[in-house]
C-alpha cells in the first residue's frame, strides 16, 4: 500500500491513468486533405457559365458595332447620292439650253461663237458623265414607261408598234436612278378602221366589169 501511494504521489499531474502523458496545450492533429468537394465543382461550373455569357455578349456587341458601321456608311453614301442628284438635276436645263443653241444656229452669228459654246457644253457633259450621268436612249427603241414619257403618237405601218420615232426632250439617269424621263413621240399600229377601204369603194370594186 505504501508503495502504490508513493507511485501515485510521484506521477506527474498531467499523466493519464494508464501511464501515458498528455501534452498540455498542444493543438489537435490537422485533418487529412480530402478530394475536391461539391462546392468547388459548383464554383467551376459558375465560372464557366459566366465566361460563356461574357463571350456571347462580346459577339453580340461586335455584331451591333458592325451593323452600325454598315448603316452609317450606307447613310453617308445615300446622302452623297441625293446631294449629287439634286445638283445634277439643277444643271439639266443648262444642258438643254446648250443643245438648243447648237441645234438652232443663226447664220448672222459668227461660227467661233458656236465653237466656244460647243466646247463649254462638251466639257460640262464630260464632267457630269464622270459623276454618273447618262442619257436615256430614245429613237429606235421601244417605249418604256419607266424612262419615257409619250406626249404624241403617230400611226405607221412601217415602224414597230410603240417604237419611238422622235425625241422632244432628252431624259437622263444618274447611275441607276432616273433623274428625268425622256419626252418622246411614239409610233402606233394603224387602227383597223383606217386600214379598211370606204364602203362605196369596196362595193364598186366588187362589181363585175
Amino acid at each position: 500500500m505504501e508503495n502504490e501511494k508513493d507511485q501515485l504521489l510521484s506521477r506527474p499531474p498531467n499523466a493519464s491513468a494508464d501511464g501515458q502523458e498528455e501534452a498540455a496545450g498542444e493543438p489537435p492533429a490537422a485533418a487529412s486533405p480530402e478530394a475536391p468537394s461539391d462546392d468547388l465543382a459548383a464554383v467551376c461550373k459558375k465560372l464557366r457559365e459566366d465566361k460563356e455569357a461574357l463571350y456571347d455578349r462580346l459577339l453580340r456587341k461586335q455584331a451591333e458595332l458592325e451593323n452600325f458601321r454598315k448603316r452609317t456608311q450606307r447613310e453617308k453614301e445615300e446622302f452623297v447620292q441625293h446631294a449629287t442628284a439634286d445638283l445634277v438635276r439643277a444643271l439639266l436645263p443648262t444642258l438643254d439650253g446648250f443643245e438648243r443653241a447648237l441645234n438652232h444656229r443663226n447664220s448672222v452669228v459668227p461660227e467661233p461663237f458656236y465653237q466656244g459654246i460647243e466646247l463649254i457644253y462638251r466639257e460640262l457633259r464630260d464632267v457630269l458623265g464622270r459623276a454618273g450621268l447618262s442619257r436615256v436612249e430614245t429613237v429606235g427603241k421601244i417605249f418604256d414607261p419607266h424612262v419615257h414619257q409619250a406626249v404624241e403618237t403617230v400611226e405607221s405601218v412601217e415602224l414597230r408598234d410603240q417604237e419611238i420615232v422622235e425625241e422632244l426632250q432628252p431624259g437622263y439617269k444618274l447611275k441607276h436612278r432616273l433623274l428625268r424621263p425622256a419626252i418622246v413621240k411614239v409610233a402606233v399600229a394603224p387602227r383597223r378602221e383606217s386600214l379598211a377601204p370606204p364602203a362605196g369603194e369596196s362595193a364598186r370594186s366588187a362589181e363585175p366589169d
